[in-house]
C-alpha cells in the first residue's frame, strides 16, 4: 500500500528519533565510569608487645599495608597501650594485657597475632594464641631452642592456622633481587658469600643483653640476618660450621653466655664458602655475593631503608636502584594474603627452625674449636 507524504515524514522522524536516542545512549553507555567493587577486606593484626620495634617500626607501616590493618594492641603498660591505640584507630575492646591475652579467641577483628616479644617469650605466646584460633607472625629469631621452634611449628599444625616468622628482608626488593641475581646466575656460579651484620649495643639492662630472654648474644639478634643471607643467597643448607667467639673482657654489658662478637664461616653442599660476622660492638651492614664474572653487593644491607646495590665487575662499579618498600608492610600484607589464600608462607616455621639449628651449630663450634657438620 502507498503511503502519504504525510505518513512517510512521520515515519522518518519517527525512526530519527529512535536512532538518535539509540545513538546517544550508546555514546553515555560508552563514557559512563566503570564502578569499583567493594573494597578488599584487610585481615586484623593484633600486636603483641609494645616497645621500639612495635612502635616506631610495625604500627606506622599499617598506613602502607594493602591487606592488614591493625584491631588490637597487647601491652603490660596500660597507659601506653591506649594512647597508641588513640593514634592508630584501635577501639578500646581491642586492647589486652597479658592476663587476658587469651580472650584473643573472642575477637572476631583479630586474624593474625603478630608476636613482638622478647625471644624467650615465643613459645609461649605463640601456642596461646594458635590456641585461641588465631594465625601468628612471630618475629624472629623464632625462639631461643630447636626444641621450642618444634614446639610451635606442632601447636600451628594441632590448630590449623599459619606459621609465619618475621624475615622482612625476605620480601624487601632489594634482597630479593640479590637472591634472584644468585638463582639465575647473572654473573655465573656464585662462589663466596660475605655477610656482616652488627651494631654498638648501648644499656647493658635491656633484655637483649639478658641471657634468660634473648638466648645468648649478637648472634641471637643481629647475628642472624647474617646467617639468614647466607642461606637465602646460596640457596642451600650449611654441612659444616667452624666458628670463633670474642667478648671484650670486663665489658659490662656482656654477661656470661652473651657473646659480643662471633665470626663463623658455612660450607654448601655445591662448594659455595660463606664467611659471616655479628657483632655488639661495631657497625656491619653488608652482604656481598662474589660469582664468576663479577660481585654484587647490599650495602646497607640490612637497614630499614636506603639500602644501596652494587654491582663491581672489573674497574667499573654499576649502581643499582629500586623502588623502596617499606619492608614491614610487606611482611604483614604476605602474611594476610597467605590466610585469603590458603597459601604457605615464604618464611613458615620450618625457616626459623633452620636458623636456631645452624645457631646451635654456630655456638658448639666456637666453644669447641672444631668443625660442626650437618645434614645437608
Amino acid at each position: 500500500m502507498k503511503q502519504s507524504p504525510s505518513n512517510r515524514r512521520q515515519f522518518l522522524q519517527s525512526t530519527g528519533l529512535t536512532l538518535a536516542a539509540a545513538s546517544l545512549a550508546g555514546v553515555r553507555s560508552a563514557a559512563q565510569p566503570r564502578l569499583p567493587g567493594p573494597p578488599e577486606k584487610k585481615l586484623g593484626y593484633a600486636i603483641v608487645g609494645l616497645g621500639s620495634l612495635s612502635i616506631n617500626q610495625i604500627l606506622p607501616a599499617f598506613a602502607h599495608c594493602r591487606h592488614a590493618r591493625v584491631t588490637a594492641l597487647v601491652s603490660g603498660d596500660a597507659a601506653k597501650a591506649k594512647t597508641l591505640a588513640t593514634a592508630y584507630g584501635v577501639p578500646e575492646s581491642g586492647l589486652y594485657s597479658y592476663a587476658t591475652y587469651d580472650r584473643l579467641k573472642d575477637n572476631p577483628d583479630v586474624d593474625i597475632v603478630y608476636i613482638v616479644l622478647p625471644n624467650s617469650m615465643h613459645l609461649e605466646y605463640t601456642v596461646r594464641a594458635h590456641q585461641a584460633g588465631k594465625h601468628v607472625l612471630c618475629e624472629k629469631p623464632m625462639a631461643n631452642t630447636p626444641q621450642d621452634c618444634e614446639a610451635m611449628i606442632a601447636a600451628a599444625k594441632v590448630a590449623g592456622k599459619k606459621l609465619m616468622i618475621g624475615y622482612r628482608l625476605r620480601y624487601e626488593p632489594n634482597n630479593m633481587a640479590m637472591i634472584d641475581m644468585c638463582r639465575k646466575q647473572e654473573f655465573g656460579k656464585p662462589k663466596v658469600i660475605l655477610c656482616e651484620a652488627g651494631f654498638n649495643i648501648g644499656d647493658p639492662k635491656q633484655w637483649r643483653l639478658n641471657k634468660t630472654l634473648a638466648g645468648g648474644g649478637s648472634l641471637m639478634d643481629i647475628g642472624i640476618y647474617a646467617l639468614n643471607a647466607a642461606r637465602y643467597l646460596s640457596g642451600e643448607e650449611p654441612i659444616a660450621i667452624n666458628a670463633f667467639e670474642y667478648t671484650t673482657p670486663g665489658d659490662p654489658r656482656f654477661a656470661p653466655g652473651v657473646e659480643e662478637t662471633l665470626n663463623f664461616q658455612l660450607r654448601f653442599p655445591s662448594g659455595i664458602l660463606a664467611n659471616c660476622v655479628s657483632s655488639y660492638g661495631v657497625g656491619l651492614n653488608r652482604f656481598r655475593v662474589h660469582a664468576e664474572r663479577a660481585a654484587f653487593e647490599l650495602e646497607p644491607a640490612l637497614s630499614y631503608s636506603d639500602l644501596r646495590m652494587r654491582v663491581v665487575r672489573g674497574g667499573t662499579v654499576e649502581q643499582r636502584t629500586l623502588p623502596e618498600r617499606n619492608q614491614f608492610a610487606l611482611e604483614m600484607d604476605h602474611m594476610a594474603e597467605s590466610v585469603k589464600n590458603n597459601t604457605e608462607p615464604r618464611t613458615p616455621g620450618e625457616e626459623g627452625l633452620k636458623d636456631l639449628r645452624a645457631m646451635m651449630a654456630i655456638y658448639e663450634a666456637a666453644k669447641t674449636g672444631k668443625t660442626v657438620t650437618l645434614n645437608a
